[in-house]
C-alpha cells in the first residue's frame, strides 16, 4: 500500500521532506513527478493552471506512489478547501494568511466537528483512505497557512497559536515584495533575513512544522536553517530547464 502519509511521518521523525509544484494540468505529469520520489506534490491551484477539472485526475495519477498529496488552494474558503480535501488531498496550502482570525477560519475549513465545520461528503477521499475516513481526517489532514506578508510575520505569534495548524509555508517572493523587496527566493537583505528568523523561531514555540518554497540549490540552506517541509522544484521550471539544456547542449 502507497505511504499517503509520508511527508507526516518525516515530521515525526525530525526529518526534512522534499517537495515539487505541479502547474501544469496534465495527469500524467503528475504521476511522472509522483515516480520521481518527491516525499510531497502539491497541485497549485493559485498560481498554476489547474482548475476544478483537471484536481481529481492529477490526484488520482499520485495514488499508487509514496507521495503526499496537497493542494494550494486559491483562496481561504471552506467551500475551496473542502473540495479540495474531499477528492482526496491530504493537506492544503492557504495563501495570505495574515491574521489569526484568517487562521482559524482555515482550521475549521479543514476539520470535520467538534475541530471545525468541513461539510462531509469525501467524495473520493472516503474510499481512498479507508471506510473509517470521518473519524480519522482530523488527524490526517494537514492544515498548512502560508506566511507571505509583513502583516503575517508581525502577527506569526498569533498565527501559529492557533490549534490545528500542522506547518507554516513561507512564500518567499510575496514575502519580499511587501518588505519592499523584489520578488525572489532568497535574499540577503537584512529585513528578509530578519523576517525568516522570526518565523522560524515562531514556529519553534508553537510546535508547528516550518515550510518554505525553495529551489534545489537552496535546499541545504534552507535544510540547516531547520525547514522540515522545503519545496525544490515546480513542473514548469523544471521542463523548461530541460528544453534549455538540451539545445544548448546539441548546439554546443
Amino acid at each position: 500500500m502507497s505511504d499517503h502519509h509520508r511527508l507526516r511521518n518525516l515530521w515525526n521523525e525530525d526529518t526534512a521532506g522534499y517537495g515539487a509544484f505541479l502547474w501544469y494540468t496534465d495527469a500524467q505529469v503528475s504521476e511522472d513527478a509522483a515516480g520521481a520520489g518527491f516525499d510531497y506534490l502539491v497541485v497549485d491551484m493559485q498560481h498554476g493552471l489547474p482548475g476544478n477539472n483537471e484536481l481529481a485526475p492529477m490526484l488520482r495519477a499520485m495514488a499508487p506512489f509514496d507521495v503526499t498529496p496537497i493542494v494550494r488552494v486559491p483562496v481561504n474558503e471552506p467551500g475551496v478547501i473542502g473540495r479540495a480535501l474531499d477528492l482526496g488531498a491530504l493537506g492544503v496550502i492557504i495563501p495570505m494568511v495574515n491574521t489569526a482570525e484568517e487562521t482559524a477560519a482555515a482550521v475549521d475549513a479543514c476539520r470535520y466537528t467538534p475541530q471545525g465545520s468541513r461539510s462531509f461528503g469525501p467524495t473520493r477521499a472516503g474510499s481512498l483512505y479507508g471506510r473509517d475516513y470521518a473519524s480519522t481526517a482530523n488527524d490526517q489532514v494537514l492544515c498548512i497557512p502560508m506566511i507571505e506578508t509583513r502583516e503575517a510575520v508581525e502577527n506569526a505569534d498569533a498565527i501559529l497559536s492557533v490549534p490545528g495548524v500542522d506547518a507554516a509555508y513561507i512564500g518567499p517572493s510575496d514575502l519580499s515584495l511587501t518588505l519592499g523587496l523584489p520578488p525572489g527566493g532568497d535574499s540577503t537583505e537584512q529585513v528578509f533575513v530578519d523576517a525568516i528568523d522570526e518565523i522560524l523561531a515562531a514556529c519553534a514555540r508553537h510546535d508547528v512544522v516550518p515550510a518554505i518554497h525553495a529551489d534545489a540549490h537552496l535546499a541545504a540552506k534552507r535544510r540547516d536553517q531547520g525547514f522540515r517541509m522545503i519545496t525544490v522544484s515546480t513542473d514548469m521550471f523544471a521542463l523548461r530547464g530541460a528544453y534549455y539544456r538540451d539545445l544548448k547542449g546539441a548546439k554546443e
